[in-house]
């Protein structure tokens, strides 16, 4: 797509958005041309707190299956529209909720924590919800002596228990972006570029984690590379992130980790299924919504308000 074609469909949305009274929510993942026209550009705490205070009548999800689930619970009144229905995500695939039941049944007295990257059914048997950025405040939250489900990314939960000293037990799921980054390539960028700073996602890999000189959340990897005084980055998480690096700091080298030799990315694949396209087409027939039961609805809120009560305390 040229240039002024873009710009052209940039414009066809943002009118069709003011019509319909419509907010076009973004998770950093999402390619520049569609992060530049968002209302909101965020990681999955920010996403979700801007969805519940909307007033918005619609919101149009640019991100995954779980993000557009999430705001439905939040605003059930609302529609939720999502581009593409089939953008899923690797992670909140690999915990099947019968399985996850099960290993609830397994492991009584304890409480769930579930990562936000997870399906509405594993909501509604969790406790309470949280993200790669409030995660740590969350089971700080908790007395030391609570026995804790942590679900279902074990990168993540291990990270938590390697900071805390808690023993959770961890759901062995993963996202497929992160798991894929391999410490050779990262041994070999940092021999590559001495010079820069390694930054990670906590959805990386133990052995990977140990090498970066910080770690955090999409949001906080962002902040941390702007107001850092190294002027140079190697990145280990989702290409798409540097979008927003580079518009807020312009003036630093950012290198992505990529997922192979054959090219210099790391692209979630359900992420980018979202295009201006879809989003223009979702906004002119209001399709795909996004449908849950009542029930459902209802049981999954519960922990995900408690998590954003946790989030302002």
């Amino acid at each position: 797509m040229s240039n002024s074609q873009i710009i052209e469909l940039q414009r066809k949305i943002t009118q069709l958005k003011n019509e319909r009274n419509a907010v076009l929510l973004a998770h950093y993942y999402q390619t520049p041309e569609i992060q530049d026209i968002a209302d909101y550009i965020g990681d999955s705490l920010g996403l979700s707190q801007q969805a519940l205070k909307t007033q918005a009548k619609i919101i149009l999800f640019a991100g995954v299956h779980f993000m557009a689930e999430t705001a439905k619970i939040l605003n059930p009144e609302k529609i939720v529209l999502i581009p593409d229905l089939q953008a899923g995500c690797s992670l909140a695939d690999s915990c099947p909720p019968n399985e996850f039941r099960k290993f609830l049944e397994d492991h009584p007295g304890h409480l769930v924590i579930s990562y936000i990257n997870c399906s509405a059914e594993i909501k509604a048997m969790s406790d309470i919800i949280c993200t790669s950025g409030n995660s740590l405040k969350i089971v700080n939250s908790l007395p030391k002596q609570e026995k804790i489900i942590f679900a279902p990314d074990k990168n993540l939960g291990n990270y938590i228990n390697t900071i805390t000293g808690r023993e959770m037990v961890l759901w062995e799921g993963s996202c497929e972006v992160h798991e894929n980054i391999k410490l050779e390539t990262i041994i070999r960028f940092k021999e590559k570029h001495k010079d820069a700073v390694l930054i990670a996602h906590p959805e990386c890999k133990p052995i990977v984690l140990e090498m970066a000189d910080f770690i955090g959340s999409t949001t906080a990897l962002i902040q941390f590379v702007k107001n850092s005084s190294s002027k140079k980055f190697i990145v280990a998480t989702e290409t798409g992130i540097l979008h927003q690096m580079k518009k807020d700091a312009p003036d630093k080298e950012f290198i992505i980790v990529p997922v192979d030799e054959t090219c210099s990315c790391n692209d979630c694949p359900y992420m980018k299924m979202n295009t201006l396209e879809k989003i223009h087409e979702s906004l002119l027939n209001l399709q795909p919504e996004i449908i849950l039961p009542e029930e459902l609805i209802i049981s999954a809120k519960k922990p995900i308000v408690r998590m954003l009560e946790l989030s302002n305390t």
